[in-house]
């Protein structure tokens, strides 16, 4: 069991992130700014784990700064820049395009991951990146002829990609000289100070003043942000970036899930495809 727990935290940690589209409608709906929400998680996350961890274990804060480079590159060029151009790609293009872009990421990491630390890309693990990408544009409904791009759009989309997976390969050099937890707080010190650009007073204090919304921005920082991101990074620690990053792809096939049991959405047979990919990818990788 302990041989497999590394990559049971990183399946958990896509399905929660998968759970994100309960929250962010809410917040969307509530007519919140993408800007404010990105704050909300990172800045959230930033105090709760700081919170967390000043009673727990303070052990958890200790690094050498000459390591801030590598919490700069989780927190601010990962975890920042991927949110900002994932959510801009959505408003440009189709909630297809921008969900079948980001999930470009795996690519980036198991190519970067072989021209860094010389990662095997063995045929096992091209074919699971494969079957993961094609599951997430069945899950998304790609082919169904809706999808709607512009070259802006798909150039964040792209870069979202590359945001999103630049966490694995900056985590594991952190990996190599701290605990995932420490690794974890210090990405969101940085992702939070950074989201501060995106300050609005004024729309933060009506948000809170809104019945519920205190619980639904809760909901978007524990389990949407810190419980995943605390289990990615265990699971980092205990097998590659590449089989990590394509293990992740659950994500899609859980907010496809949620679209159908929360919001009523039609439960297409893409979504039953692109389930049979990632189990398949699983199933390869395990």
């Amino acid at each position: 069991m302990k041989k497999f727990l590394p990559h049971l935290c990183v399946l958990a940690s896509g399905v929660l992130w998968g759970l994100i589209g309960l929250f962010n409608r809410r917040l969307t709906g509530a007519g919140v700014s993408v800007g404010s929400i990105v704050l909300l998680r990172n800045f959230g996350s930033m105090l709760l784990l700081g919170l967390l961890f000043a009673v727990r274990d303070r052990s958890i804060f200790r690094i050498q700064w000459k390591h801030l480079p590598i919490f700069l590159g989780t927190g601010i060029v990962s975890v920042l820049f991927f949110t900002l151009c994932y959510f801009t790609c959505q408003k440009l293009c189709s909630l297809a395009v921008a969900a079948v872009l980001l999930y470009t990421s795996p690519a980036f990491v198991v190519i970067l991951s072989a021209i860094l630390w010389r990662d095997k890309l063995t045929k096992r693990k091209l074919l699971a990146l494969l079957l993961a990408f094609l599951g997430s544009t069945f899950v998304t409904g790609l082919w169904s002829g809706s999808a709607e791009v512009t070259l802006w759009g798909a150039v964040l989309g792209v870069a979202s990609g590359l945001f999103y997976g630049l966490y694995s390969i900056f985590g594991r050099y952190a990996l190599n000289h701290y605990r995932p937890f420490t690794v974890t707080f210090y990405t969101f010190l940085c992702a939070g100070l950074g989201a501060l650009v995106c300050l609005r007073p004024a729309e933060l204090a009506a948000t809170f003043a809104m019945p519920g919304m205190v619980w639904v921005v809760l909901g978007l920082i524990v389990v949407c942000t810190v419980a995943p991101y605390l289990l990615y990074t265990y699971g980092l620690a205990g097998m590659d970036s590449g089989k990590a990053a394509i293990l992740a792809s659950v994500e899609p096939v859980t907010a496809a899930v949620v679209g159908v049991l929360a919001f009523g959405e039609p439960m297409r047979a893409g979504v039953w495809l692109g389930l049979a990919c990632i189990l398949a990818c699983v199933y390869i990788l395990k």
